[in-house]
């Protein structure tokens, strides 16, 4: 069953079962992004050690961790544990193997893209009222927002680094531009903050992941347009 819906190259999302890291809390999930490297049977798999700022995360033999794989004909979803772990061809590797069937993930997600983009934000005193952010939208200067950087971005929210922080729950105003169609479009988004940690190797940045919030339908179309232009870009690229 594994093979007829996942393919090799199919991006995934390893998000672990229960806490492995000193630093981490007895409650608190991490979710690491990764690429099937090869499957193995219909129960085994390899993929790419994932990533994280430039960085290798050496998943443990033994871990137990939620798969989701995006593959061409949607969202699914099992759980696995590793198994193995070695390099090969200058690639490390994660041998995994699946401890249930693989299922038709229900709820709604969106590709993350990993990007490096300059964006603006600034946070939204009154978010009771949609004219108050129109309001906000029209009248803001560069002076009153602050730059930051996006490290991902999806048809849901976006992740992004700033010298601001922002407790969790509070809502922004999130700006950056995007070449969609061959031009470029400035987008003004509200986005309500879901994480906010200060980076263990950058001391005064912060890290960010919002959810938009009364997000147009054709502004969430045309930011996974952006996506799936750029996934192929980087298709391209690596095949060439």
């Amino acid at each position: 069953m594994l093979s007829k819906y996942v393919k090799v190259g199919d991006k995934l999302d390893l998000e672990t079962i229960e806490s492995l890291g000193e630093s981490e809390t007895l409650n608190e999930k991490r979710q690491y992004r990764s690429t099937v490297f090869d499957i193995i049977s219909e129960d085994q798999l390899k993929v790419g050690m994932p990533m994280e700022h430039g960085k290798l995360i050496l998943l443990p033999v033994d871990g137990e961790y939620n798969i989701c794989f995006y593959t061409t004909t949607g969202l699914y979803q099992c759980l696995a544990r590793v198994i193995d772990r070695y390099k090969s061809d200058n690639v490390f590797v994660l041998v995994m193997e699946l401890t249930t069937d693989l299922s038709k993930y229900q709820r709604r997600e969106y590709y993350r893209l990993n990007c490096v983009m300059d964006m603006k934000s600034r946070e939204i005193k009154d978010s009771g009222s949609q004219d108050q952010v129109e309001k906000v939208e029209f009248l803001d200067t560069d002076i009153t927002f602050n730059n930051g950087i996006m490290v991902d971005i999806s048809g849901g929210g976006a992740r992004f680094i700033s010298k601001v922080r922002y407790p969790v729950d509070t809502e922004i105003m999130f700006v950056f531009s995007l070449f969609v169609n061959g031009k470029l479009n400035e987008y003004k988004l509200k986005g309500k903050v879901l994480f906010s940690e200060e980076l263990q190797n950058n001391p005064g940045a912060f890290e960010h992941r919002i959810q938009f919030i009364n997000i147009l339908t054709d502004q969430r179309e045309a930011i996974i347009r952006y996506i799936f232009e750029e996934e192929r870009k980087i298709r391209r690229r690596e095949k060439g």
